[in-house]
């Protein structure tokens, strides 16, 4: 007979104070803490590409960019999560209580790695599509020159496009941005992945 061990279910508020002083980002779905993984610097590279052609992009425009460490609550589906890259139309519309956790974001970029790239796919993005604001997500292959694309257009409807080439341009529709798919790669080494 095999043991089972019950999973400790924390309140909102003792997640949000375990955050506090926790050395790692965790994440919070309904009840469950768990613990983000370090990214690879692959992962950081793509990400902060990412995020640093949208900050040169959007300089001046009304809206807030996130690299990594902003908080993001979804109360329809009881997630708490960090984006690798969120854009967030201003003005921030924050957690009721809160300074430190935004719920209005516009677009949400992730770099998949091998231990979250289903998830990051499936139940988070749907509960990424619960947000009402939510127009735009981007994920990025950081093994190979990969990206999936999804654009909502209208209720319950979504657009998906991939793209398997870094001579590519590819449009964000929310703000009118084109790139090349090789920008979110510059000083990606595929051979360390």
């Amino acid at each position: 007979m095999i043991a089972q061990t019950e999973k400790k279910i924390y309140t909102i508020e003792e997640y949000l104070e375990l955050e506090l002083t926790s050395e790692t980002r965790n994440e919070y779905r309904n009840g469950e803490i768990i613990p983000m993984t370090a990214g690879t610097p692959n992962h950081n590279d793509i990400s902060g590409n990412l995020y640093i052609a949208l900050s040169l992009f959007l300089k001046g425009k009304p809206y807030e960019r996130f690299h990594v460490d902003q908080r993001l609550w979804i109360p329809a589906v009881s997630l708490y999560t960090y984006p690798d890259v969120m854009v967030v139309s201003k003005p921030l519309e924050l957690q009721t209580g809160r300074k430190d956790t935004v719920m209005n974001p516009r677009f949400i970029a992730e770099v998949l790695s091998k231990s979250t790239q289903n998830y990051d796919r499936s139940e988070k993005f749907e509960a990424y599509r619960s947000i009402p604001t939510f127009q735009e997500y981007l994920l990025i292959d950081q093994y190979r020159i990969h990206v999936e694309h999804d654009v909502k257009t209208d209720v319950n409807q979504w657009l998906f496009t991939e793209y398997n080439e870094g001579n590519i341009t590819l449009s964000l529709s929310c703000f009118e941005l084109e790139i090349q798919i090789a920008e979110f790669y510059e000083n990606v080494d595929f051979a360390e992945a």
